[in-house]
C-alpha cells in the first residue's frame, strides 16, 4: 500500500513539473520563398517538436511553399489574383538580368534592376490584401488567438498583420540591401568607417578610397530604401486609418534572428534584440543511398567535390554548362553535380548529375575535399559546419558579399562566373583542395561555428518562446526607436551647444570692444592735454 501511495506522489509530481517547463504556445508563421523557407522551416518543425502549435499562412500563388502536401503542422491559405508562375518569372527575371554577360553599362544595368524593382512593387498590393482585406481571414486569425507571429521580410505585410492582431512579432533574415531594415527600421548600428555595407564586396579593414565608397552606398542604399518604401507607407496608413510608416511597425519587431553568426561575420555592433542563429538548419550527416555511396566509394583517395548553384538556378547556357562540364572532367576527383538542365555535351564520366542532392549529408561525408558553391547562406553554412573549402561561383543579391567573407577567412576561393575560363575553374579547385591551409581555415570557421553555449536552432527557438512567455521583448528595444531624426543625430543638441558657443563668443568680443573703446578713450584726452600744456 505504501509503495502504491510513493508510486501515486511521484506521477503527480511529474506531472506537474513536467506542466511547469512546457508551455505549449500558438505560432503564426508567415515564410519567404525558396532557401529562406526551407531555412525557417527547420524553425517550424523543431517548434512542433516541443508541442507548439503552428500555422503557416501562405498565399495560393506561392512557388515553393507545397501548402497541398500533409504536414505536422497547419496550413492556412489565402487567395490572391497571381500565381506561382508570375512571382517565379520575376525571380528569374532577376536572376537573368544579374547574370548577363557581357554587362550592359551601369545605367542601363541600373535601369532594368529599377525596372524589376517596379514591377515587384506592384504586386505587393495585391499579395497584401490578399490577407489584409479579407475580413473572414482576419476573423479566422484573430479567433485563433495566437502568442507570436514569426515571419520572414519577403513575406510582405507581415509586421501590418502582426499590428492588426496586436501580436509581437519574431522577424527571420539573413541581410537587407545596405542594412536598410536592420539600420532604419531595427536601429541597428553600422558604423561605415568599419562595417562594410552589403553587397559592396568589401572587408572590415578599408582604405580611404573604400571607406568613401561605403559612405556613398550607405546614403544612396539609405535613399533607395526610403523612396522604395512610400509606397508602402502610404498602403500601411490606408489600412491602418492613420499616417503610419513601413519602418515604423517593423521597428517594433520583439526580435530579429539574423541567419548569420561570428564564424561568418566581420565584428560590428548590434542591438540587444538581434540575435544570431546563422545555421540552424545545420545536421550531422546522413547514410547516402547505395547508389550515391557506391558512386562517391569509387573516388579513391582522391575524394569527391560537390557542385550545387542553389534551388533558384535549374540550368545555365550551353556554352557555360559545357565550359564547366570541361573543367570539371580535369580534376582527379568525382564530382556530384546539382543541375537539371540539358546534358552538357562535355561531361565527363567522373561528373554525375542530379535534379536534387543530399547536399548536407554529402558535406558531411569524410570522402568531400570542396563544395562548389553559388553562396547562399544556408549551402555555405552547411559546408562551415562540416568544415569544406569552396570555389564561390557568386550569381546575385548577397551570394558575392558572404563569399567574400569567406575568402578574407581563407576559407574560399572566389570567382566570376561570367568571364572565368575552364582553366580558371580547375586553378580554383585545386588551390582549396591541395593547399591545406583553406582546409586549416575552415576548420577553425567550423570551431568557432561549435563552440556555443546553445545550438543556433536550439537558440532561435528560445527566443520566439521567450517572447511568447513574456508577451514581447520590448525591454529589449532601444529608446531610439522613439526618437526623431534630429534627436537621433543630436542636431538640436549641436544647434543649442552652437548658438550659447555663439552667444559667449559675441558676448566675449563686445566685452572686449568695450573694456578697449574705454581705455582707447582715456588716453587720447590725456595726451591731448599734454601736447596743450608744451605749447
Amino acid at each position: 500500500m505504501n509503495n502504491l501511495v510513493k508510486s501515486f506522489q511521484l506521477f503527480v509530481v511529474l506531472l506537474f513539473s513536467a506542466s511547469s517547463f512546457t508551455h505549449a504556445g500558438n505560432v503564426l508563421v508567415l515564410p519567404g520563398e525558396y532557401s529562406h523557407w526551407h531555412n525557417m522551416r527547420n524553425i517550424v518543425d523543431e517548434l512542433m517538436k516541443r508541442n507548439h502549435s503552428v500555422t503557416v499562412l501562405v498565399s495560393t500563388a506561392s512557388p515553393t511553399v507545397n501548402f497541398r502536401q500533409k504536414e505536422s503542422f497547419e496550413f492556412l491559405v489565402y487567395n490572391v489574383s497571381l500565381d506561382a508562375h508570375e512571382l517565379h518569372s520575376i525571380s528569374e527575371n532577376i536572376l537573368n538580368v544579374w547574370m548577363q554577360y557581357p554587362r550592359p553599362n551601369p545605367v542601363r544595368f541600373g535601369l532594368q534592376i529599377l525596372d524589376l524593382m517596379g514591377k515587384v512593387q506592384a504586386m505587393y498590393p495585391t499579395m497584401c490584401d490578399g490577407i489584409l482585406r479579407n475580413d473572414e481571414l482576419i476573423g479566422r486569425l484573430k479567433a485563433l488567438e495566437f502568442d507570436v507571429l514569426l515571419y520572414d521580410p519577403m513575406a510582405m505585410c507581415s509586421d501590418l498583420l502582426a499590428e492588426i492582431l496586436d501580436l509581437p512579432f519574431v522577424i527571420s533574415l539573413r541581410i537587407s540591401l545596405g542594412f536598410s531594415m536592420e539600420r532604419l527600421c531595427g536601429q541597428m548600428p553600422a558604423p561605415p568607417s568599419y562595417v562594410p555595407v552589403p553587397p559592396t564586396v568589401m572587408t572590415d579593414h578599408m582604405s580611404f578610397t573604400e571607406r568613401l565608397k561605403n559612405i556613398i552606398m550607405l546614403v544612396v542604399y539609405s535613399s533607395a530604401f526610403r523612396m522604395a518604401s512610400r509606397t508602402m507607407d502610404r498602403y500601411y496608413s490606408e489600412i491602418l486609418g492613420k499616417p503610419t510608416t513601413m519602418c515604423e511597425l517593423m521597428g517594433k519587431a520583439d526580435i530579429w534572428l539574423i541567419r548569420t553568426y561570428w564564424d561568418f561575420e566581420y565584428p560590428r555592433p548590434l542591438m540587444p534584440n538581434f540575435k544570431f542563429v546563422g545555421g540552424l538548419h545545420c545536421k550531422p550527416a546522413k547514410p547516402l543511398t547505395k547508389e550515391l555511396e557506391e558512386f562517391v566509394q569509387s573516388s579513391g583517395d582522391h575524394g569527391i567535390v560537390v557542385f550545387s548553384l542553389g534551388s533558384m538556378v535549374n540550368n545555365l547556357t550551353m556554352n557555360r554548362a559545357n565550359m564547366i562540364a570541361s573543367a570539371l572532367g580535369q580534376i582527379p576527383q568525382k564530382v556530384i553535380w546539382r543541375y537539371s538542365g540539358k546534358t552538357p555535351e562535355t561531361l565527363a564520366p567522373n561528373t554525375k548529375l542530379y535534379d536534387w542532392i543530399p547536399q548536407n549529408d554529402l558535406l558531411g561525408h569524410p570522402k568531400t575535399k570542396a563544395f562548389i558553391t553559388h553562396g547562399g547562406t544556408n549551402g555555405l553554412y552547411e559546408a562551415i559546419y562540416h568544415g569544406v573549402p569552396m570555389v564561390g561561383l557568386p550569381l546575385f543579391a548577397d551570394q558575392p558579399d558572404n563569399l567574400v567573407h569567406m575568402k578574407t577567412k581563407g576559407a574560399a576561393v572566389f570567382l566570376d562566373i561570367n568571364d572565368m575560363t575552364s582553366k580558371d575553374l580547375v586553378e580554383a579547385l585545386k588551390t582549396v583542395i591541395n593547399n591545406p591551409t583553406y582546409k586549416e581555415s575552415i576548420m577553425k570557421l567550423s570551431r568557432i561555428h561549435h563552440d556555443q553555449p546553445m545550438k543556433p536552432l536550439d537558440q532561435a527557438v528560445f527566443w520566439i518562446e521567450f517572447v511568447m512567455r513574456n508577451k514581447g521583448a520590448k525591454h529589449l528595444r532601444v529608446q531610439a526607436h522613439e526618437l526623431s531624426w534630429y534627436q537621433y543625430y543630436l542636431l538640436d543638441v549641436i544647434a543649442f551647444l552652437l548658438t550659447i558657443t555663439a552667444l559667449i563668443i559675441f558676448i566675449f568680443i563686445k566685452t572686449c570692444c568695450f573694456i578697449f573703446r574705454k581705455c582707447f578713450r582715456r588716453t587720447v584726452p590725456n595726451r591731448k592735454a599734454k601736447k596743450n600744456k608744451k605749447e
